[in-house]
């Protein structure tokens, strides 16, 4: 069985992320589209994805490739809920929270109206754990760079935390597990 990770297309880098709903750049678009050849080739039963707008697009883009594959989506596939920081422009962020990122939060330390780096890591091991179980066909999963570092780490039983150094994923890339 192999899960074929699929982060969304690049998004709009003057806000913050998290659960922003923020779609897909033109070049987030191209990314994806050029993903066709590579995504067809792949032998995949269902595609789960985020609920989260720019990864639904991507998606929806995939779903033109193969366009008999179920798609499921699920809001337990979302990147960290970063509460009141969500869609915010970045610059406003700095004003009102010059403190407030991602690794600086403390385990248990919530965003404002978000969750803590703890529960974002045990909802994304959860869901790892179920659709790693599914079944013994492939599958694709469209997510958030922060999901699929916590997946990394889960799945290579590698120690995580919100102060570690991040593993770089790139909008629109593909990551095999298998």
């Amino acid at each position: 069985m192999a899960i074929y990770l699929i982060r969304h297309g690049q998004d709009d880098e003057t806000i913050r992320g998290g659960w922003s709903e923020t779609p897909l750049t033109k070049e987030g678009r191209q990314q994806i589209e050029g993903l066709e050849n590579y995504f067809k080739s792949l032998d995949i039963s269902a595609v789960y994805s985020s609920d989260l707008t720019r990864a639904m697009e991507t998606t929806e883009i995939l779903s033109h490739f193969k366009p008999k594959i179920p798609i499921y989506y699920d809001e337990r596939l979302r990147e960290i809920n970063n509460g009141l920081l969500a869609g915010m422009p970045n610059s406003q962020a700095e004003k009102e929270y010059p403190t407030l990122h991602f690794k600086q939060l403390a385990w248990q330390q919530k965003y404002p109206k978000g969750e803590s780096p703890e529960m974002f890591y045990e909802r994304i091991s959860t869901i790892w754990e179920e659709l790693s179980k599914l079944s013994d066909q492939n599958i694709a999963i469209v997510t958030h760079g922060g999901v699929i570092n916590i997946i990394l780490h889960h799945v290579n039983q590698k120690y995580y935390s919100n102060k570690n150094e991040s593993i770089f994923i790139p909008t629109g890339s593909i990551t095999i597990v298998d």
